[in-house]
């Protein structure tokens, strides 16, 4: 009888961490998409072992808010502000590129991705100067169901993606954004889909600002070089795998 119960016992490990293993990992065909896309010049921006390459916005270092866990950079609201944000931003600048990275929320969690952003005292936040991605649980956020436009995926108050392919909150959700101002083309591919294409300069995209809420903003999505941004919303949000490559 002991050792049909041990046997039990360690047949239903097995199976949780299996379970574990696939909820947190990439499938093979997304896999594929990045091996299809990045061939061999693929930049590692974070590769789960330091901050190296990143810094708060208007600031030095990164805080105790940004946590390294399991080769993931986690973020947690501190509870106490003081008025102070922990945004984080690339040391470098790019123009023209594609953005590879692996997202999870915790329910009701909000955060974006950002470019373009120009940092600058006379901009107290990346949203002010660069366009975002959002980043989003569908389900428990409010944001969701103030549009498709703020759902996730989407470029942020201005294009909703055409099919939601969010996974479950607690997932890893692995997004390529494609910011090209030589063919001026954008996109956002979500765990294999395309689901957001859209100008990034030009009378197209003042268009799309134009009839979003950052029609008045003086600065917002006028710099075609300016640096990646991981946005602090108030909630848990992780990132893992961060590449980019050069076009």
């Amino acid at each position: 009888m002991k050792k049909v119960i041990t046997l039990t016992v360690i047949v239903l490990l097995f199976s949780c961490k299996q379970k574990e293993k696939k909820e947190n990992a990439v499938t093979e065909p997304e896999k594929e998409v990045i091996m299809e896309t990045m061939p061999n010049d693929w930049v590692m921006l974070f590769d789960g072992t330091s901050f190296d390459g990143w810094h708060e916005y208007l600031g030095e270092g990164v805080s105790d808010a940004w946590k390294l866990e399991d080769g993931a950079m986690v973020f947690y609201p501190p509870k106490e502000r003081n008025g102070k944000s922990y945004n984080i931003v690339s040391d470098k600048e790019y123009t023209n590129f594609v953005l590879s990275l692996e997202w999870k929320v915790n329910e009701a969690s909000n955060s974006g991705i950002f470019w373009g952003i120009l940092e600058d005292s006379k901009y107290g936040q990346p949203y002010e100067t660069g366009p975002e991605i959002q980043v989003l649980d569908n389900i428990a956020h409010p944001d969701a169901k103030a549009g498709t436009t703020h759902q996730a995926g989407a470029l942020y108050d201005m294009i909703a993606p055409s099919k939601e392919m969010v996974k479950p909150v607690g997932e890893w959700n692995l997004c390529l954004i494609t910011i090209n101002h030589k063919t001026n083309q954008g996109s956002v591919r979500l765990n294999g889909e395309n689901i957001v294409e859209f100008p990034v300069h030009g009378e197209a995209w003042d268009a799309m600002v134009a009839k979003s809420k950052f029609a008045d903003w003086d600065g917002f999505g006028k710099h075609q070089t300016g640096k990646i941004g991981l946005q602090d919303h108030g909630d848990v949000v992780a990132y893992r795998n961060i590449q980019i490559k050069e076009l």
